[in-house]
């Protein structure tokens, strides 16, 4: 099993949901609001440090846990839909999971995802 972290632009979320729902074996994902900055720090950056408060960037991260037979292609999917062209389109990020456990009936592994 492998987790995927993406962290997309907010306006793409739709569109990158829409093309996950297609993705057979895809059990579900979570999105969550959240707020960042990456390399882009720089002066010309529509972020800057002033007066020692930050003014985050506005971004969506999206968690999936799935069965490693599908991995390729949900990054595939959320990196064709999330990319907009311009500077910050976000990252997605491949973690491996060691153990599920789905609490409302005790399965584990695959089985709970």
């Amino acid at each position: 099993m492998k987790e995927i972290k993406a962290y997309i632009k907010p306006h793409k979320l739709n569109q990158v949901t829409l093309e996950l729902h297609k993705v057979e074996g895809l059990t579900g994902m979570s999105a969550v609001d959240c707020r960042g900055f990456g390399r882009s720090r720089g002066k010309d950056a529509p972020y800057r440090v002033i007066q020692d408060f930050v003014d985050y960037v506005p971004h969506v991260k999206i968690e999936i846990v799935c069965c490693d037979g599908i991995v390729d292609e949900v990054i595939e999917v959320i990196e064709k839909n999330a990319h907009t062209g311009l500077r910050g389109d976000g990252k997605i990020y491949v973690s491996t999971i060691n153990q599920a456990i789905r609490i409302e009936t005790g399965a584990r592994g695959e089985n709970a995802v």
